[in-house]
């Protein structure tokens, strides 16, 4: 019998970083970045023992996860589509992809999909303006994105051995 050991708690992974980071206030950042590197989010019981580690309020450190639109305070999903909503993109088709990934995953921007397996999120400019419209897809970047390639990207996705059968 193997018994597999369990994952750290969310409150010793704090502790742990912590006592490496020290209570010095320029290392709040790297202190959310690694939480969130560990954990792949600020759980918000956590904002205030954070707080209190760096002698800060717990509107300061809330104010500093909300500003950045990296740190997420709830689970990822287990995809997260970002659609660019930058004016070339916009210009080919991106309203309409848009429109079209919305129905496709029931979700809005900033929403999740039902069953919380697919995240969408806008990005201004992938840098792609000559081939657009552009997303990514958990940071694998698409570009000349129709809506029927788009339903290919996320089939592959869902179903990776169905798609390449195809």
């Amino acid at each position: 019998m193997h018994i597999q050991p369990s994952a750290p708690a969310p409150d010793a992974i704090l502790d742990d970083l912590c006592a490496r980071l020290g209570t010095r206030q320029d290392q709040l950042l790297p202190l959310l970045h690694a939480l969130q590197d560990r954990l792949g989010y600020v759980p918000p019981h956590l904002v205030q023992p954070i707080a209190q580690h760096f002698n800060l309020s717990r509107a300061e450190v809330h104010g500093v996860i909300t500003f950045y639109h990296d740190f997420r305070s709830a689970a990822p999903a287990g995809c997260v589509v970002k659609l660019c909503r930058a004016e070339a993109c916009q210009s080919m088709g991106g309203d309409r992809l848009l429109a079209h990934a919305q129905q496709a995953l029931g979700c809005g921007l900033h929403g999740r999909s039902a069953d919380g397996g697919f995240a969408l999120e806008p990005v201004y400019c992938l840098g792609l303006c000559a081939s657009a419209p552009a997303m990514t897809v958990d940071d694998q970047v698409f570009a000349r994105v129709t809506p029927a390639r788009f339903d290919a990207v996320l089939a592959d996705v869902t179903h990776p051995q169905t798609a390449e059968a195809v």
